[in-house]
Order: C-alpha cells, then sequence, then structure tokens
C-alpha cells in the first residue's frame, strides 16, 4: 500500500459502503483504503503513471482537471472524498459531484502553512472558514481549522458534510 489513508475518511466515511468519488487521487492510498472497504470508488487524476495500479480496484478517469473540463459532469456519488488537494475552480463541480443526502470529506492545508513549509502558495492554501462559508448550507457533521505538530507538522483544515436531501 503506499501510504497511509486518511484519519479523517476513516473516521467520517459513512456506512454503508456505496459509490465515492477519490478527487486528485494520486496514487491511492484513499481510494484503496475505501476499495477494501466495500465502495465502488472512481479515482480522478492527471498522473497516469501512479493511477496505472488502481485500475484493478477502481474506475480511473485520467483527466487535467485544473486546465481541462471537470470529466464528471451530471455523476454524483454517495461519498466525494479530497485530500491535500486544493483548485477552488472546482468547489461547484465537487458539490455537484455529491448526490443529495451524500458525504463530502474534504482535508487540506490550510493558511499558515506557509510559514512552516510547502505548499506556501495562496491558491493552495484554504483560508480561515473557507469550507465552512462554501459548504454552509450544508449538514456540518465536523470541522477543524488547526496546527498540527508531531513528526509531519502542518496547518490544516478538514470538513465531513452531507448535502441536504434536497437541492444544495
Amino acid at each position: 500500500m503506499t501510504g497511509t489513508p486518511s484519519a479523517w475518511l476513516q473516521r467520517f466515511a459513512p456506512s454503508p459502503p456505496a459509490r465515492a468519488l477519490d478527487v486528485a487521487c494520486g496514487s491511492g492510498r484513499n481510494l484503496r483504503w475505501l476499495a477494501e472497504a466495500g465502495w465502488r470508488v472512481t479515482g480522478v487524476d492527471r498522473d497516469t503513471g501512479a493511477t496505472a495500479p488502481l485500475r484493478a480496484l477502481a474506475e480511473i478517469v485520467d483527466a487535467d482537471i485544473e486546465n481541462g473540463p471537470w470529466p464528471l459532469d451530471g455523476r454524483q456519488f454517495d461519498l466525494v472524498v479530497v485530500c491535500n488537494y486544493l483548485w477552488r475552480p472546482l468547489f461547484d463541480s465537487i458539490r455537484c459531484a455529491v448526490k443529495p443526502g451524500g458525504w463530502l470529506i474534504w482535508e487540506t492545508f490550510a493558511d499558515g502553512q506557509q510559514t512552516i513549509g510547502r505548499p506556501s502558495r495562496p491558491d493552495f492554501l484554504l483560508q480561515r472558514g473557507e469550507l465552512l462559508r462554501v459548504f454552509g448550507e450544508w449538514r456540518i457533521v465536523a470541522y477543524e481549522d488547526l496546527f498540527e505538530g508531531g513528526v509531519n507538522p502542518r496547518f490544516v483544515q478538514r470538513v465531513a458534510a452531507i448535502r441536504p436531501p434536497t437541492a444544495a
């Protein structure tokens, strides 16, 4: 296995397993965990070398989601996972990918990270409360915006949210 899956994902992944999307899945640390837990997973990433070994576990969509069109228009998932990735122009596409009543689990670097390492560009760092603002009308199950010390210190923001059963 390449990397440990997100503890935030493991804590809040709903049950029973259904259809999941891993946005910017990379080498698949979260995708693998979801597949092993019984989820039918779709992963999207532009790095075909990293995703090649995942094709036996999941549907892999090769796409440059920052420079091309969103490749999953019209598709919705019971769970959408975004870890260590931020591209603000995709907020609406990601929101639409969560089916009504479905879950979003998002975890990535936050403002302050630039003081201790990479990423350091503001484009790749969530601002204070940003995930709460973007998903504010959803049911926020859990939220954190904090500094984690330890071996790999980082500033991080996380949300686990449920899209309202009616359109939002």
